[in-house]
């Protein structure tokens, strides 16, 4: 089975690299005109990726906007000796990992306490791979100490239920990160499956409010068109889309168009390109794909105000039949919950086969580099952005 899809990833590859698919990645890329450098051919860097490294990898400030810690990354169990030394072998300086359940459910304040209890204990159970990020600082105390930062973030505020306060609650709780909406509505604003479109509340333009006097990010990843717009205009504090695609490359409502990414970067925000399914319309993702879409988003944001968050886990997983069959049995309830997006199939694996692995943020260094990229714009990507965007919103 391995064998044949990779078979069938090499040809899809080879066409695309050949075709006209890739016509936008020829556009002159923010910077290159000034270096007197032209974008180099696409096919070039197809030919032998292993033979390119980028030299810059390991001292540069690499952060996954969005990820896990395994494989299952929404379930703080106890972490294997294996997957702490993937976790430490990564090259990763921080992650954002999602606290609390996403949609609708019973009990969300609640679950979403008992998760950050399990999560702080998580985190206490290994001090020498793990440290609790609150500050943009922590940060860079974690690349210093060889360990992995952990950054507290919802992918929904269905757990406020209205009320603001809990915002002060969560936020001396240790959460940095909060997406206003996941791919429903709720009580802040509509998300991205909802065809009405109807934009950011009254409650979310309070949230939002809030949220930017506490020093809490505003991530709009999963957020609808309207409320995209609506909540990067509101905001005081730049803001987030920490794992998403562009929509010019993929019409899938999980990616955001030109005009919203043009606003964003126009107000200091940053984009992170995630490593899933929503980067083409149809067929299995891979790595570049993820390199078109960092590629057009730099071209529609400029080189400050892009980045990575891949929505996937830094220790790889097994692509065997017991994975694609729960990867089926998570679409089939996410399907009856109605929070399944467009580009969510049952024989598409929701990650990038050929970055299924610690170093993949390494990999991608390798494929920019391979492509032209200079060193800064490099290390702006991997992570120098999102950190110059925490230390702003964080104040610290």
């Amino acid at each position: 089975m391995i064998g044949h899809d990779g078979e069938a990833m090499d040809r899809r590859r080879f066409l695309r690299a050949t075709g006209g698919v890739l016509a936008a990645s020829a556009l002159p890329l923010p910077g290159l005109a000034e270096s007197g450098s032209a974008p180099p051919d696409h096919r070039s860097a197809q030919r032998d990726v292993r033979a390119q490294r980028w030299e810059g990898y390991d001292r540069a400030i690499v952060i996954d906007a969005l990820g896990g810690l395994e494989e299952a990354p929404g379930r703080a169990g106890e972490l294997s000796p294996e997957v702490l030394a993937e976790l430490r072998a990564s090259g990763v300086t921080a992650v954002n990992v999602t606290i609390g359940p996403v949609g609708e459910g019973p009990e969300p304040f609640e679950r979403t306490v008992r998760d950050l209890g399990r999560w702080s204990d998580r985190l206490a159970s290994h001090p020498e791979h793990l440290v609790h990020v609150r500050t943009a600082q922590a940060i860079a105390a974690a690349k210093s100490d060889g360990r992995l930062g952990v950054i507290f973030g919802f992918q929904d505020a269905a757990m406020l239920e209205s009320r603001l306060d809990r915002l002060d609650l969560f936020h001396d709780l240790g959460v940095r990160v909060i997406q206003l909406t996941y791919n429903r509505r709720n009580a802040l604003g509509d998300g991205s499956l909802e065809p009405e479109n109807r934009g950011l509340t009254t409650f979310g333009r309070e949230a939002v409010a809030r949220m930017n006097d506490l020093a809490v990010l505003v991530d709009l990843s999963h957020c609808g068109q309207r409320t995209t717009a609506d909540a990067i205009r509101a905001s005081r504090a730049p803001v987030a889309v920490t794992h998403s695609g562009c929509a010019a490359l993929s019409a899938l409502p999980r990616n955001k168009t030109d005009a919203d990414l043009r606003l964003l970067a126009d107000r200091g925000g940053v984009v992170g390109i995630y490593f899933m399914p929503f980067l083409l319309e149809r067929g299995q993702p891979l790595a570049d794909d993820v390199v078109r879409h960092v590629e057009h988003a730099l071209q529609v944001c400029g080189e400050d105000h892009v980045g990575v968050g891949t929505d996937g886990a830094i220790a790889p997983v097994q692509l065997d039949d017991a994975y694609r069959a729960r990867i089926r049995a998570e679409i089939a309830e996410r399907r009856a919950a109605g929070i399944s997006a467009p580009g969510e199939t049952d024989d598409i694996v929701p990650l990038i086969p050929d970055l299924n692995h610690a170093r993949r943020m390494e990999r991608l260094a390798d494929l920019l580099a391979a492509r032209g990229h200079r060193d800064g714009r490099i290390e702006k990507i991997l992570g120098g952005n999102f950190l110059r965007l925490m230390r702003e919103v964080w104040r610290g």
